[in-house]
């Protein structure tokens, strides 16, 4: 359950196997579970996933999220070592238990369907995103053009409106609208004399 996981702890961190990926691929969303997280974003929340790491010898995370996950991860980063003194200061683990563990290593990987984030050709979900889209578009085309009807199709994409874009090119969408866009005044006339061509 993402940074629940670790600020909850117990039966939340466990070893994963083989097994525990196996028959997944097929799978849309995240079968590690995701949450948004409260008590992560405070300094009290962030010592109590440091013990829990601790606690399993983890220093190593791979973090898969957006901006909040990604800041959460460069926020813990930064901290690690002084959450490792409080630690000890409180008692909670030895010096040599903070000296084993006074190094994390993060590896961030951007994981948002808006493929909005620079410095990486796709993130991790956009793919799986588009697909189900394309999927949804081809099974509607048929109806849509069997009963000669319109349909508007909304996508995901917040402030983004990549997938949008690329599922309305792929699909051939008469008419498109995306945040990075928005539609100027008399669209509504102009989009009507669109589709009646």
């Amino acid at each position: 359950q993402g940074y629940e996981g670790l600020v909850e702890g117990g039966d939340n961190i466990k070893q994963a196997n083989w097994l525990s990926v196996s028959n997944i691929i097929q799978l849309g969303g995240t079968v590690i579970g995701s949450a948004r997280c409260k008590a992560f974003t405070t300094r009290a929340g962030r010592l109590r996933a440091a013990r829990n790491l601790v606690e399993h010898g983890i220093t190593n995370l791979c973090v898969i999220g957006g901006d909040g996950s990604l800041t959460g991860a460069d926020i813990f980063r930064s901290e690690w070592g002084g959450l490792l003194e409080e630690l000890v200061r409180d008692g909670q683990i030895s010096e040599e238990v903070a000296r084993e563990n006074c190094r994390l290593n993060i590896v961030g990987l951007v994981g948002s369907i808006d493929n909005d984030f620079c410095g990486t050709d796709m993130t991790i979900g956009t793919d799986s995103a588009l697909h189900r889209i394309m999927e949804v578009i081809d099974a509607i085309t048929t109806t849509a053009q069997s009963h000669q009807r319109t349909f508007v199709l909304e996508v995901m994409g917040r402030h983004c409106g990549y997938l949008a874009l690329v599922s309305g090119l792929a699909s051939g969408a008469d008419w498109l609208f995306i945040p990075e866009s928005p539609p100027e005044d008399g669209w509504e006339d102009l989009m009507c004399e669109r589709l009646g061509e």
